[in-house]
């Protein structure tokens, strides 16, 4: 008699004593579990802190703390006015809640740019815009005077006066002049539509100036399975309060390390209740093609949920916290340690249609499957230790309990299964076990072994041949769902090289070791740009300061008036319109021109408005 069978022996000798030390181990796991379950969903922690490159992410986090745990915002609108408008808005609000939001700010923009960001433009495009701006200063005098519609109508008629006296063209204004019809006419047929007054003066704003960002760094919930779940909403919600809408011409849209982490956990969960549904009924449904007994079918459940119960406990006391890849391992357990429990059931049947003796067919089916079932669950569970090794803490988590899970499923398919089959007296087996239906593919396997396996090794070959075309896509991106926000608008990013994620961060001891190691990578071909601290500083510095404040001292007086008029009444605001209207027709005459025919196309549109 083999140790198993003396092991399913005495289990049947003392069924119930096992029953009731099974099912008092399963409580003692479910208590234990409640009181101790913890799962850390911060996807950090999934790999050693002893890597190398770990080590030196962890240095580069700490003396940059402000680039950890991002919520990016990435506001898109059809003008950069708007878009500016929108992401000081946004910003401004989400830095009220100091709870939620401990650090907001504007990687793009904020007080440090609104001062100096014209620096950071070439000598040339600070030239042209000071230019632009000084040759503007008649429209931008009216404009401070009189901020309203009427004073925009009425530095229009300035301007028409001056090109009537010779000191202009109307095709000097032909840009304003289209860009007020064009929003005007919107108007009129009840859409929206935003004028651009960056476009006015300075020309043409470039497609990454429609672009704001805002940088958000949450307080995240790790105890919970999105962790910035509660910032993303707020977030959303702070949007939808302010009007920044795509109905008002604002698109925001959230990205970044935790937004990515978040909305990843959040597909996985997705229909998980309908999964688990699902799962068990596909569990019960090979239960039932495998023993036909519904006595047996609760037997095998039973022997699961009290593993899965003794394993999740031990996986507590071994290494305290689950994590998203450990917690894995239910899904395993139930998988591979109901198999145990089958064969173990089926055997059993087997032995019990040869002979009724419910005890003596318990023995036999131990001594027949037993030392086969123990090798499986050595191999099953070897399997899963070969991960131990890994830098992948979470995968060596997932392997240690899961290997354990094996051991658990194995034993208690010989001890505390057979007791509970004796207990609850399933009826004697009738028919032999299998299907007669696939009792012609047993004969032909037995009668055809050779053609099959030649057959098989034919097959082995073919497929080993085509190794050398196999591809591996290292990018961990291609898992995830492209089609949640977070993805969609991080391959939107993408396009653009100046805010494309995909970049390397480097450590240097100097601004000197800097610039060498900037030159030598600056010659691979793979590499688009190189980024270092003097690129932040800007050029010709003297030169661009001199340009803005001649050109700071030449429209002080014009954009701090004396007096600012009072806001308009409507009828105002219609006489003004009237009056551009008027000055406009005149200036255009009957002229062919392109900018005599936009003076008409604006008047006709003033008439209509007013």
């Amino acid at each position: 008699m083999s140790i198993i069978e003396k092991i399913v022996a005495f289990c049947c000798r003392h069924a119930h004593a096992v029953v009731i030390a099974g099912v008092l181990a399963a409580l003692v796991g479910s208590l234990y579990t409640a009181n101790h379950f913890a799962m850390d969903t911060d996807s950090s922690t999934l790999i050693s802190p002893n890597l190398p490159w770990r080590k030196q992410m962890a240095r580069f986090d700490k003396l940059f703390p402000q680039r950890n745990n991002l919520i990016l915002v990435v506001i898109d609108s059809p003008t950069a006015d708007r878009a500016n408008w929108a992401a000081d808005t946004l910003a401004a609000k989400l830095a009220q809640n100091k709870v939620l939001f401990p650090a907001v700010r504007r990687p793009d923009g904020g007080p440090f740019f609104e001062r100096n960001g014209l620096l950071f433009l070439s000598e040339q495009e600070v030239r042209d815009t000071t230019q632009k701006l000084v040759t503007a200063q008649p429209f931008l005098g009216a404009l401070a005077a009189d901020p309203s519609l009427r004073g925009v109508m009425d530095s229009l008629s300035t301007a028409l006066m001056g090109i009537a006296h010779g000191q202009a063209k109307l095709s000097d204004i032909d840009a304003p002049m289209t860009a007020f019809a064009d929003t005007l006419e919107k108007a009129a047929q009840g859409k929206t539509q935003f004028l651009s007054w960056r476009t006015l003066f300075t020309g043409t704003a470039g497609g990454e100036r429609l672009r704001t960002f805002i940088e958000v760094q949450p307080k995240l919930d790790y105890d919970a399975l999105m962790p910035g779940e509660a910032a993303e909403k707020a977030i959303r919600n702070a949007a939808r309060e302010l009007g920044l809408t795509p109905a008002n011409g604002v698109r925001v849209r959230l990205t970044g390390p935790v937004p990515l982490q978040d909305e990843e956990f959040a597909t996985i969960s997705q229909r998980a209740d309908v999964m688990g549904i699902a799962m068990l009924l596909a569990v019960t449904l090979s239960l039932w093609l495998a023993v036909h007994s519904f006595r047996i079918i609760f037997c095998i459940l039973a022997t699961l949920f009290t593993g899965l119960s003794l394993t999740m406990a031990a996986g507590l006391l071994m290494i305290g916290v689950f994590n998203i890849i450990s917690i894995a391992f239910v899904a395993l357990f139930v998988g591979l340690g109901v198999d145990f429990a089958i064969q173990f059931a089926v055997r059993y049947r087997s032995e019990r249609h040869h002979s009724n003796d419910l005890a003596a067919a318990l023995k036999r089916a131990g001594r027949g499957v037993g030392v086969p079932l123990a090798l499986a669950a050595a191999a099953t569970a070897a399997g899963f230790y070969s991960f131990l090794p890994t830098d992948y803490v979470g995968v060596a988590e997932l392997g240690l309990i899961a290997g354990m899970g094996m051991v658990i499923a194995f034993v208690l398919s010989i001890t505390f299964l057979p007791a509970l089959i004796l207990m609850v007296k399933p009826a004697g087996e009738d028919e032999s076990v299998g299907f007669k239906f696939f009792a012609p593919a047993d004969r032909f396997l037995q009668t055809r072994r050779n053609a099959v396996l030649i057959a098989a090794g034919l097959a082995g070959l073919v497929a080993l041949a085509t190794v050398p075309f196999l591809k591996f896509d290292f990018n961990p991106l291609d898992l995830r769902n492209r089609h949640v926000e977070s993805m969609s608008t991080l391959y939107d990013l993408m396009k653009d090289p100046q805010t494309s994620p995909n970049t390397i961060d480097v450590l240097a001891p100097s601004l000197d070791a800097t610039d060498k190691l900037a030159g030598a990578l600056s010659k691979n071909p793979l590499i688009g740009q190189i980024l270092t601290l003097k690129s932040f500083v800007p050029d010709d510095q003297q030169k661009k300061l001199a340009m803005i404040s001649d050109t700071a001292f030449l429209l002080d007086a014009t954009l701090n008036p004396i007096a600012v008029k009072p806001p308009p009444t409507d009828n105002e605001i219609a006489a003004s319109m009237t009056d551009a209207a008027g000055a406009l027709r005149k200036a255009a005459g009957r002229r062919k021109t392109q900018a005599a025919q936009d003076a008409r196309r604006l008047a006709d549109v003033l008439g209509v408005v007013a």
